[in-house]
């Protein structure tokens, strides 16, 4: 009775976990008071939990102070919310400025992008030798931007040239020069066309190191000149000479630094010369705005309309110019960060670097999650790893950890314990603290700074630790404890990106000589290597891990035309990073809600399936492209072995997605499809294109299949079969056509461009199977499949057109209407066919056999045309039913006016009935079933039997039954037995006379009988007799036509011309000699014997 009552909804309910969290709280205050620091301000909503933390920290201690507890620094609140949460904070007597964190804003910039290890051009002295080009294509610039950091020297106060830039038609087309005035200042003066800006203050000339941008466009010669981040010279009319309009600067032209040019790439003065450093040296075809060029002074490349990129590889560098490498130090985080006024209720910013108190934001169960895992730990692996270290290595709780740096020493120290511990298995399974405060130390180590005096080389061995805790955390007996955690970590990609960040550590140890670095044990791996872009030929860049089982991998890689197109922007050198995890704890929790939105997203496949659910089905996989410290996008491909699963009444569709953490952010993100194709799926892998870099996987979706293996083997076994029956049987049709010379017309044509659309569309059907393997002939198996079949539908809709044309008076002569009908049956197809591959060339094969992609839209290419088609070929059909209805009413009043009302009524059935069952196979409406499928296995027979069969179908209804087949077939019988009279005698004789051959003019048909012969109207011909003066003196007819009786119509006729000229005479001379003939080819002739021995007509 007691526990009947205990609904989640019951107030009993609600007050025990009020009371039960009321507890936590005051256990964990408890807990937070004897600790170590201060506690923060803890503030409920009926959705989040706030810590509000009163210590100010810069805008980047105070997120990394909210990562490292598992929460998130606050986030900008509503517009609606935004007066009621100020009131709150007051409430609890918190008032001032806090830090906050923008939702579509992402700071880039941490501590550790300050140093900037790059190239230094040495100018001692200035000379007329020293220079150095750049190897660089250069485009006509209709703006430019020229950026770089550099020291003056301020030995001298001559005219100096920072960079010239020459054309053939003109050499001073583009310079920067510059000098030192009396009052300390270094002016700078652009130069665009030969025409001369003042020279204008822009820094001091103090020695140090100060990074400058001219812009110009040539939009009304606008100019300008940054120094040090702020604007220092700006005007407009630079080159633009009386009413002509400005014009670009001229490509395919030198660029020396340096050095005026005084003839193209040469004649220089040592007292224009550059003296001094320069580096960072990079040139956009575009005017920056002022927040790109902040960017491009904090170290950042901008990598959009670059033209050349600074790199020592792409330099001609004079052999007296000293080259050096050194580490520039950028400027420190300048971005200005989001801060609430909680008084005012308002927004501002303040510089990141400025120290303010912060609130960290929890969802309300992950904050309780999180409680609940400190007071229910045993702290058996804290035991563990403090013992073994003889210090604190893990902390009592995840609340009791600051900021704080953690030095490359006592990073290796710790990790390597934490490894012992793990490996050798002292604690079994970890429970949720124990994984939280791993995760909380690998998140320290992923935070450290390599410091100027560390050693590289432990560097790696650092990495193989962070690789083989990650592995070691992953087992399968703590999915369990992943689970527990999942909304407390915000799912397990966290781990992921801390191996990302990890691996970034390790790329100060590339060197020329050593241009890689793998880690790799059994279900984890990692690479980090340099590519160089300076080769002539650049190949495919792939990273390959051998998975566990034998004798399989799993690969990712940047195409080599990608390798091209950042060459072309001028980039000499990237670095790539590549992450794999086998399948195991990380996929498991991946499986769950991260997949719901790609199950809504990508359609079922067929029609026995139900609604499919989603799980990882392979390995995880990410691949990652940097410039300096910022990422490239860039398309990569890749192929990945499924996991083998036992689904026997399933059936698995792949699909290629990745992590995209912006979906979804609470939950840390959500599997996406955007941008990812599969290129290629085989019962064991799947290779997927995606046209960016990031994290990725194949998803399976399982499909419960309402169908048994033994129905799905019949039905296979049903489509091949009636296919091959098919396909037979329209050869047959088409070689009929073509052979027995039926009478040529509009519906002939039509129905042997028909059977050849649909000959080969079935022909290549039932051997697409054999083309899966291969990528490239499954491809075009599929776009031929779907030409031909789309051919045919196209044909179909022609023959309805014929068959209105019929019905109803259509005014366009037959040469028209025939143009027509080939541009429809054969030009749509082939239109059709072609805007799919333009459009959908990447998602144009489905993954699991050669046709049309379901997951996409390039089904409805075929799907869309086909249901127009039977949508016009229905409505043809009721107004033949009705047309011929009507007739047959008509004609059965007038022949059979007193027959029984049950008469009536059958022959209106048949009239009914008839032209639907010759009309079905050439309009294609038995596809109408494909409707119905899946609803019932039944409809599944009818419709694979009424299709697979059309071919048989039409081979009875327009061959073998066709009255013209039929007449032109014994029309063929006829002549090949009246031509065997050349082995009788006699007829040579006859027809050598001249007495006989004289009278042959009287058997001639009149022009009306012998047009009316062929054509099957109700006419009969006009008989005439010829008597032979000679042995022959039977009577014989020269024309004979069928007799019609009311039942059959006109259509049906099949009189032959057995009497017209030659054939006639023919089959008068065989009678002599060949009398069965003349009775098998004339059957309406009757034959007597007279007393006189001969044949009576």
């Amino acid at each position: 009775m007691f526990r009947r009552h205990l609904r989640p909804d019951s107030w009993f309910f609600r007050f025990l976990v009020g009371l039960s969290r009321s507890l936590l709280a005051f256990a964990a205050l408890a807990k937070n008071q004897t600790s170590k620091g201060f506690a923060p301000v803890t503030i409920e909503t009926p959705r989040h939990t706030y810590e509000y933390v009163a210590t100010a920290l810069d805008w980047w201690q105070a997120d990394r102070y909210c990562e490292q507890r598992f929460a998130q620094l606050l986030f900008e609140p509503q517009d609606s919310e935004q007066g009621s949460f100020s009131k709150l904070l007051q409430s609890h007597h918190i008032r001032g400025s806090v830090w906050l964190k923008e939702r579509d804003g992402v700071l880039h910039r941490t501590k550790r992008r300050r140093g900037h290890t790059v190239p230094v051009l040495v100018f001692r002295d200035k000379t007329d030798t020293k220079y150095v080009k750049v190897l660089s294509d250069f485009p006509a610039l209709p703006a430019v931007t020229v950026c770089a950091h550099l020291q003056w020297d301020t030995r001298t106060q001559d005219i100096a040239t920072v960079f010239s830039y020459a054309v053939p038609a003109f050499i001073n087309e583009f310079q920067l020069r510059g000098c030192v005035d009396e009052e300390g200042f270094v002016r700078f003066a652009l130069i665009v066309h030969g025409h001369h800006s003042p020279y204008l203050p822009v820094f001091r000339a103090d020695g140090r190191w100060h990074h400058f941008c001219v812009t110009w466009q040539q939009e009304n010669g606008t100019w300008a000149i940054y120094a040090d981040g702020k604007r220092r010279a700006s005007a407009s009319g630079l080159c633009s000479a009386g009413p002509a309009a400005p014009q670009a600067i001229f490509g395919q032209g030198t660029f020396i630094i340096g050095q005026d040019q005084d003839s193209l790439g040469g004649t220089f003065r040592a007292k224009e010369s550059f003296s001094g450093n320069i580096t960072d040296l990079h040139i956009w075809q575009k005017v920056l705005s002022p927040e790109q060029i902040e960017k491009v002074r904090s170290c950042w490349v901008v990598e959009q309309d670059l033209v050349f990129g600074w790199s020592s590889n792409a330099l001609e560098v004079e052999s007296t110019v000293q080259a050096v490498t050194t580490q520039l130090l950028c400027p420190g985080p300048v971005e200005e960060c989001r801060v609430l006024e909680i008084g005012s209720s308002g927004f501002s910013y303040a510089s990141c670097l400025q120290t303010l108190p912060f609130l960290c934001r929890y969802s309300k169960d992950a904050y309780w999650q999180l409680k609940r895992a400190q007071l229910e730990s045993s702290r058996s692996l804290a035991r563990c790893v403090n013992g073994l270290a003889v210090r604190t290595v893990i902390p009592d709780s995840v609340f009791t950890t600051g900021v704080q740096d953690m030095n490359l020493s006592v990073a290796l120290d710790a990790l390597d314990i934490l490894a012992t511990v793990l490996r050798e298995g002292e604690v079994p399974v970890l429970e949720p603290s124990d994984l939280l405060a791993v995760l909380q130390l690998l998140n320290q180590v992923s935070h450290m700074e390599i410091q100027e005096g560390d050693e590289l080389e432990v560097l790696e061995r650092l990495g193989q630790y962070y690789m083989e805790i990650t592995e070691l955390i992953l087992e399968e007996q703590n999915t369990g404890t992943w689970s527990s955690i999942s909304q407390v970590i915000r799912g397990p990609m966290a781990v992921v990106e801390l191996c990302d960040r990890m691996m970034s550590l390790l790329v100060p140890l590339l060197t020329p000589e050593r241009t890689k670095i793998t880690i790799q044990h059994r279900n984890i791996g990692m690479e980090v290597r340099e590519l160089e872009l300076s080769e002539q030929e650049l190949s495919a860049e792939a990273y390959v891990v051998r998975t566990p089982e034998k004798g399989r991998h799993d690969f990712i890689e940047v195409p080599a035309e990608e390798m091209q197109r950042l060459k072309s922007r001028g980039l000499r050198r990237v670095t790539v990073k590549n992450l794999w995890f086998g399948y195991g704890s990380l996929q498991r929790g991946l499986s769950g809600s991260g997949t719901r939105a790609v199950s809504q997203d990508v359609a079922a496949s067929g029609g026995g399936q139900k609604s499919p659910s989603t799980a990882v089905g392979t390995a995880v996989i990410s691949s990652t492209l940097l410039s300096g410290h910022q990422e490239i996008s860039t398309s990569v491909r890749y192929r990945l072995q499924h996991r083998v699963q036992d689904l026997p009444n399933a059936l698995v569709g792949p699909v290629c997605a990745f992590w995209n953490f912006s979906l979804s952010p609470d939950a840390g993100g959500m599997w996406s499809t955007a941008g990812c194709s599969v290129v290629m799926s085989l019962p064991d892998s799947t290779a997927c294109f995606c046209n960016h870099s990031t994290n990725f996987a194949i998803l399976l979706q399982v499909y419960e299949q309402q169908r048994t293996t033994t129905e799905e083997l019949t039905l296979q076994t049903l489509t091949f079969i009636g296919c091959g029956v098919s396909f037979c049987a329209l050869i047959v049709t088409f070689i009929l056509f073509l052979v027995v010379r039926v009478p040529k017309s509009e519906r002939t044509t039509v129905h042997k461009n028909l059977i050849f659309a649909l000959a080969a569309g079935e022909a290549l059907l039932m051997f697409s199977e054999l083309a899966k393997p291969n990528q490239e002939l499954c491809f075009v198996v599929t776009a031929f499949l779907h030409l031909f079949f789309m051919a045919a539908f196209s044909w179909m809709l022609v023959e309805g057109l014929l068959l209105w044309s019929k019905v109803v008076a259509v005014n366009m002569s037959e040469d028209r209407r025939m143009k027509f009908y080939y541009v429809t049956g054969w030009g749509l197809p082939v239109l059709i066919v072609g805007v799919t591959l333009a459009t959908s060339f990447n998602k144009y094969v489905a993954a699991n056999h050669c046709w049309l992609s379901v997951q996409t839209n390039a089904i409805w290419a075929f799907v869309g045309p086909v249901l127009f088609i039977l949508a016009v070929n229905t409505f043809v059909l009721l107004r033949v039913v009705m047309v011929t209805v009507a007739s047959a009413r008509r004609r059965s009043k007038m022949l059979t006016p007193n027959s029984s009302l049950e008469n009536q009524i059958g022959t209106q059935i048949w009239a009914t009935a008839k032209p639907v069952l010759v009309l079905l196979p050439v309009l294609g409406l038995t596809w109408v079933c494909g409707v119905l499928v899946h609803l019932s296995i039944v409809w599944a027979y009818v419709f694979i039997v009424l299709n697979s069969l059309q071919g048989l179908y039409i081979f009875l209804v327009y061959a073998i039954y066709n009255s013209e087949v039929r007449n032109a077939i014994q029309r063929m019988k006829d002549k090949k037995k009246a031509l065997s009279f050349t082995n009788c005698s006699h007829p040579i004789n006859y027809l050598s006379s001249p007495r006989n051959t004289a009278s042959w003019g009287t058997g001639k048909l009149s022009p009306a009988a012998e047009s009316a012969l062929p054509s099957p109207v109700q006419k009969d011909p006009p008989v005439k007799s010829i008597t032979s003066k000679g042995n022959f003196g039977a009577k014989i007819p020269m024309a004979i036509s069928s007799v019609m009786s009311p039942e059959r119509p006109a259509i049906e006729l099949t009189a032959f011309k057995c009497s017209v000229s030659k054939q006639g005479i023919l089959r008068l001379f065989s009678r002599r000699c060949h009398p069965e003939a003349v009775q098998l080819s004339c059957p309406h002739w009757t034959h007597e014997k007279g007393r006189d021995g001969g044949i009576q007509e």
